[in-house]
């Protein structure tokens, strides 16, 4: 199951999207991969997603090899700005959520409640 949404980079003072891009596959060893350049901040949402995801009362899909791909690779990728895009990509390669998200940009922190919280950077994101 494949679902891509998009997000958004800043470079210097402007922004660049970003296509978040998830694969759910079974796999005997769950896990989560994140590729595409991310830094620590990046990797480190792989746990605030789940928790969010949880803590919102939906269902972490467990048992899968879940891909998260950051595109394009030879961006790098810095911020929690991808936990919300991460989180509607698995919800929607799930199949927990259903529709079109093609055009939107998603830009936010989750808190391991679910809530979204503000990030650094938006004006320039909101102006690509």
């Amino acid at each position: 199951m494949l679902a891509r949404v998009l997000s958004c980079a800043v470079v210097g003072l402007e922004g660049e999207l970003v296509q978040v891009e998830i694969d759910i596959t079974r796999a005997q060893l769950p896990a989560v991969t994140v590729v595409g350049l991310p830094d620590t901040a990046v990797q480190e949402s792989r746990e605030r997603v789940r928790a969010a995801i949880r803590n919102s009362g939906l269902a972490w899909p467990a048992n899968n090899r879940i891909t998260v791909n950051l595109a394009p690779a030879d961006l790098r990728k810095e911020g929690p700005a991808y936990d919300l895009p991460i989180a509607i990509g698995i919800l929607l390669a799930s199949g927990q959520v259903e529709g079109t998200v093609t055009d939107a940009v998603f830009i936010g922190e989750l808190a391991l409640t679910g809530d979204v919280r503000p990030v650094r950077g938006v004006l320039p994101m909101a102006m690509t």
